[in-house]
Parts: structure tokens; sequence; C-alpha cells
């Protein structure tokens, strides 16, 4: 199965309590903080949700 890297690249300050939930479930603590998942349709729907703030590239 393929693999993503995700990584916050915007602050969490300001948004919705369900979007920093969300950061939060995808283990991103913190601005620049990288995280490795399979990509699951679970964790692809959590990307989506806050794809606005964060950047993800597929690992091969």
């Amino acid at each position: 199965m393929a693999r993503i890297r995700v990584t916050q690249v915007k602050s969490q300050i300001g948004r919705l309590q369900s979007q920093k939930r969300t950061l939060e479930a995808l283990g991103l603590r913190r601005m620049n903080h990288t995280v490795e998942h399979e990509a699951t349709p679970a964790i692809v729907g959590m990307v989506n949700t806050v794809k606005h703030l964060v950047s993800f590239e597929e690992i091969k």
C-alpha cells in the first residue's frame, strides 16, 4: 500500500476546533512537523479536510 508524507505548513491558530482535532489525529503538533502514514481512505479524507493547512506527497 502507498504511503504519504504530510507536513503542516500553516498555523492552526484561529481555525475551527474540528480542524485542530484533525491535525492532532494526524500526529501534527507544530509548524513544519512531518509525519508519514499509510494512504488509507480514512487518512486521505483527513488530509483533504485540512489540505489548506498541510502539504502532502506520495512516497514510493
